[in-house]
């Protein structure tokens, strides 16, 4: 076990934190290490913002459902997809830019892998992070708070700050029932992960003191109903084909 992946393995989302601030030199140092993820041909499709506006951060505490720890966090950052420049290189050269499905799939992806790294950078100087997929609830609304042009698309953002608890580690499907030889196993085999997952959770949640579903009925109710069915013509009207 290396250092790295110690710090992997110690991992834990982090929403309480306490008031020391979040040093400017650590945020440039976790953005710079953000930015050295991989990149699909170097388009470097992403940006962060960061937000510092008391207001703007209260605007979206409401518009992510309530999430008090967008403004509590010592810093809380927006990531997006940005295909902007490369419309704007287009543009000036009169020349035309392809924003479909292909486009805004490789802006989310280097913007996640950027994303990931940034995070991790943050842990190793001592900081905590939680994602935050509720900056899509109302995203329309949270684009206008932005003032995000066409092809810039806001995916989640991260809170950060130094953690003010030590959640007990979240368990995760054994290795093995992520980690497949040749292909992909049969409906059967799955089935019976899911059970011993189901197990795991359960003892979680009793070490924590809650009572809740069975992992398994949990994502059957997060699924059977459509949310935020308002993505698509959302990042449409940004400029994503998806086609």
């Amino acid at each position: 076990m290396n250092d790295t992946l110690s710090l992997l393995n110690r991992h834990r989302s982090i929403r309480h934190y306490t008031d020391d601030p979040l040093l400017e030199e650590d945020v440039r140092a976790a953005v710079a290490a953000g930015q050295r993820a991989s990149t699909s041909s170097a388009i470097e499709a992403y940006c962060c913002i960061r937000i510092r506006s008391a207001e703007t951060l209260q605007r979206l505490v409401t518009l992510t459902g309530g999430q008090t720890k967008v403004a509590d966090a010592a810093g809380f950052f927006v990531i997006c997809g940005d295909t902007r420049r490369h419309r704007l290189a287009a543009e000036r050269a009169g020349r035309p830019y392809d924003s479909r499905l292909e486009a805004f799939l490789l802006a989310v992806i280097d913007a996640t892998l950027f994303a990931q790294n940034m995070a991790l950078a943050f842990e190793s100087l001592g900081y905590g992070f939680c994602y935050v997929g509720g900056l899509r609830n109302r995203l329309p609304e949270a684009s206008e708070a932005l003032d995000l042009p066409r092809g810039v698309y806001p995916l989640f953002g991260i809170c950060v700050g130094r953690p003010a608890e030590t959640p007990i580690e979240r368990p995760r499907f054994a290795l093995d029932d992520v980690l497949h030889e040749e292909r992909y196993p049969d409906d059967a085999q799955v089935l019976r992960t899911l059970d011993a997952h189901d197990e795991a959770v359960a003892i979680y949640y009793e070490k924590r003191g809650n009572e809740m579903p069975r992992w398994t009925e949990r994502m059957i109710e997060k699924f059977e109903t459509p949310i935020r069915t308002h993505l698509s013509s959302y990042y449409r009207g940004q400029g994503a084909d998806l086609t």
